[in-house]
């Protein structure tokens, strides 16, 4: 009789991997990461403005073929909305409606300033990368290479849809 063999175990889910943004008016900072490594790299900073800025997103989004796109959102220290709120909002869905891909909002406080204190020579780049650090580090532990959950993003990271 052959010798029975125990159950095979699921394949290992593949690592996810991201874009992010540090959103602004003139420059828009990006990095790549993913769950693999739970780390982000700088990119380079896309300088452009309306449709030429989101061709140069799309040139990266076909190059990196992302599972999901972060975004930073900025608020002041008492988390009261930032000047920028809103715009980093609708620049969201801007990219969740072009690239038809999941889009997480972080919540960015300080990320340029410690970008700049570091030394970057890319600071909203290096930004960009410390935004999509904090989301990699609200991911669930043992869990990260699947999209998180609505009901399990870590609130207190800012992580929102």
């Amino acid at each position: 009789m052959p010798e029975r063999q125990p159950p095979a175990s699921p394949p290992a889910p593949r690592p996810l991997s991201f874009l992010s943004f540090d959103f602004g008016a003139r420059r828009v900072g990006v990095a790549c990461g993913n769950t693999l490594l739970r780390s982000a790299s700088p990119l380079q900073t896309v300088v452009a403005l309306g449709d030429a800025r989101f061709e140069a997103i799309g040139r990266l989004v076909r190059e990196w073929q992302p599972d999901a796109l972060v975004v930073g959102v900025p608020f002041h220290p008492d988390g009261a909305p930032h000047d920028n709120t809103q715009r980093a909002r609708r620049f969201a869905r801007q990219l969740q409606g072009r690239f038809r891909l999941p889009v997480h909002e972080v919540d960015e406080r300080y990320t340029t300033t410690e970008a700049l204190a570091a030394g970057a020579a890319d600071a909203d780049a290096a930004a960009a990368a410390l935004i999509l650090d904090q989301f990699l580090r609200s991911l669930p532990v043992g869990e990260q290479d699947r999209e998180p959950r609505k009901d399990e993003r870590d609130d207190d990271a800012g992580t929102r849809r």
